[in-house]
């Protein structure tokens, strides 16, 4: 009834909702029969839907090349993330993950649910990485081994300063975007970029991701997992876990206010590594996860249900994003649009207000120098709710046709 009402609402949503579903059916049927391939792109649909979708748009080896990329590197975090392995036993195996990728023989078990499987089984992910050209495994070897040692360091470590939180999300983020760089040159269709733009693009979604999931790790169990630096949230509250507090609910938002514009910062970045993208499926992979976290950033902004619950895009803006990036000036006009709406929310009482002002009329600037903004549909903001009556009959006759079509199908009892 969620999605229904949502649809009612926005009713342009529903045909591209409809794509995303038939798009992800047809990545199901794409899996590979060899069953270490078959074991590797299904547990990538279980373990990220959106993902398993946005790899579709790469050639096969390529794409074979940055599923395992990804299995692996997923891997590693479950070790990392798995708060009942004692510290001894975890850092040891984030030192050598990369050499474990090689050995057809090795698993540990932790995790849970899909994670847990991924590890009991990760045999199949080892023969998948050994079938892969020598380019692409000396790569994710590369970054893996960097990894590793960087997430050991902060086992033992807490994040105190920004530079701690640069520095730990150049371990776990900024290093995926040196290695899909690292994949996409080594496949022979673009350049390879500066080392610094590859880690902004990282970092942007990393600490989008911090941001949006904060009340989740801050009520970790068996113990909390804090990210956000204690340079920032130590001028609203005396401990991190008290911006989950109603008492706390303004310097709880300010505090949200000042992360998401440290966020920000890396932007402009993002859109030059993308600007310079040759081949478009490469570039269709790249956009779509980068305008969602932009849009995830405008939604979290100000918000005080960071902190209550689970802040995202609605899934038909999430449809038409993956249904509708095609070209650079898509990318100028999201970043644009989402802009404008995190600009729309800043409360210039707030300390950084300012600050946050000026960021976003950098990235507002970027897109309008581009010259591009007029060559794109304007599908992220709207005024209000478009109440479609002609698409909401044929809306409504489309699912009675389904209706009728499964209950036609469906076997006598």
């Amino acid at each position: 009834m969620g999605t229904l009402g949502a649809v009612l609402k926005h009713p342009d949503d529903f045909y591209p909702l409809l794509k995303l579903k038939m798009a992800a059916r047809y990545a199901e049927k794409q899996i590979p029969p060899e069953p270490h391939w078959a074991f590797c792109y299904t547990m990538l649909h279980k373990v990220s839907r959106s993902f398993a979708l946005v790899i579709q748009q790469l050639g096969t080896d390529l794409r074979n090349a940055v599923c395992i990329f990804y299995l692996v590197l997923r891997a590693l975090d479950t070790v990392e993330d798995d708060t009942s392995i004692p510290t001894d036993v975890k850092v040891p195996i984030l030192k050598a993950f990369h050499r474990h990728i090689y050995d057809r023989n090795w698993h540990f078990p932790c995790g849970t649910k899909h994670y847990k499987v991924l590890m009991d089984e990760f045999h199949h992910v080892s023969t998948a990485f050994q079938e892969l050209g020598k380019g692409y495994q000396e790569a994710i070897e590369d970054i893996t081994q960097r990894m590793g040692a960087g997430m050991a360091k902060f086992i033992c470590k807490e994040v105190e300063t920004i530079d701690d939180y640069d520095e730990y999300c150049y371990y776990v983020a900024g290093l995926v975007g040196l290695g899909l760089s690292k994949l996409f040159h080594a496949s022979g269709k673009e350049d390879m970029p500066s080392d610094s733009l590859s880690n902004s693009m990282g970092l942007f979604l990393q600490k989008t991701n911090i941001i949006r999931d904060y009340l989740e790790d801050i009520n970790e169990i068996p113990k909390s997992r804090m990210f956000w630096p204690r340079e920032i949230w130590s001028k609203y509250v005396d401990k991190l876990e008290a911006l989950k507090y109603e008492e706390n609910s303004d310097k709880a938002v300010q505090c949200l206010n000042d992360m998401v514009t440290n966020a920000l910062i890396h932007a402009e970045d993002c859109l030059t590594y993308m600007s310079a993208l040759r081949d478009i499926n490469i570039f269709r992979f790249c956009a779509i996860p980068q305008i969602m976290a932009i849009g995830t950033l405008a939604l979290c902004y100000n918000n005080i249900e960071v902190f209550r619950g689970v802040v995202k895009m609605r899934r038909g803006l999430t449809a038409k994003v993956i249904d509708q990036t095609k070209t650079m000036a898509d990318v100028y006009g999201a970043f644009y649009d989402f802009s404008c709406m995190l600009k729309s929310k800043i409360d210039y009482a707030h300390p950084n207000a300012f600050k946050t002002s000026s960021r976003v009329e950098a990235i507002q600037k970027t897109c309008q120098d581009s010259g591009l903004l007029n060559k794109r549909k304007s599908y992220v903001v709207k005024s209000g709710p478009r109440y479609n009556s002609a698409m909401i009959v044929v809306f409504f006759i489309i699912l009675a046709i389904i209706f009728s079509y499964l209950s036609a199908t469906r076997p006598n009892n």
